[in-house]
């Protein structure tokens, strides 16, 4: 047996498609490289495949992570060369490490995310930077939003660690994020878009990378 830890680039191209969607892109990806999988037990099998923090709809990517289960062993080297024969435009292997079999959980591990988030700004530089700090400057920020069971309310000032101003081009500006992505919370970009004042949603969102604990 075998664990490879997958890290991989998600572009325009398959920006939109869901997760259920993109775990099928990759087992149809290594079915046809014939790597060799491991199962699950039961009636209806499946490949030992766990994608942590999965995005959300239209937020491109350079640091997705998964880990992959295999019962034999292959070389990270083959593993590239033969899955990336297979993989779509807009999929991208950045890079593939062998991880103990007792590791913990991705999923247990990941704490925060990165994003660079593009939004429309009037104003100028100077009212985007007093936005950023009187955010941050604050203890709680209440806040909710709709769900399909219902209206949910939440703290969101716990969920944003860092804020800052990357850049500014015209009437756009581009944020970066470090947001909260754990058990007890996750933070989400457009949430804090809207919390920080910009009117309209975010231009694009595209996730950096994600942040394990030691």
């Amino acid at each position: 047996m075998q664990r490879l830890r997958i890290t991989f680039s998600r572009a325009e191209e398959v920006k939109y498609i869901s997760h259920l969607d993109l775990m099928r892109l990759w087992e149809r990806a290594l079915r046809r490289a014939a790597i060799p999988m491991a199962y699950s037990q039961g009636f209806s099998p499946h490949p030992k495949i766990s994608l942590t923090a999965p995005l959300a709809i239209g937020v491109t990517s350079d640091g997705e992570v998964m880990d992959i289960l295999l019962q034999k062993r292959v070389s990270p080297y083959f593993f590239i060369k033969v899955v990336s024969e297979q993989l779509p435009s807009g999929i991208g292997i950045l890079g593939v490490e062998q991880v103990s079999l007792t590791a913990p959980s991705l999923q247990s591990q990941v704490r925060e995310a990165e994003y660079r988030v593009e939004v429309e700004a009037d104003g100028g530089v100077d009212k985007v930077e007093a936005a950023l700090r009187f955010f941050l400057a604050k203890e709680h920020i209440p806040w909710q939003h709709q769900r399909d069971t219902g209206v949910r309310r939440y703290d969101l000032r716990p969920l944003v660690h860092r804020l800052w101003l990357i850049g500014w081009q015209e009437s756009r500006c581009t944020l970066g994020m470090r947001l909260r992505t754990d058990s007890r919370g996750t933070g989400r970009p457009e949430q804090v878009v809207a919390a920080l004042g910009f009117p309209q949603r975010p231009i694009s969102i595209h996730r950096t990378r994600l942040v394990f604990s030691p």
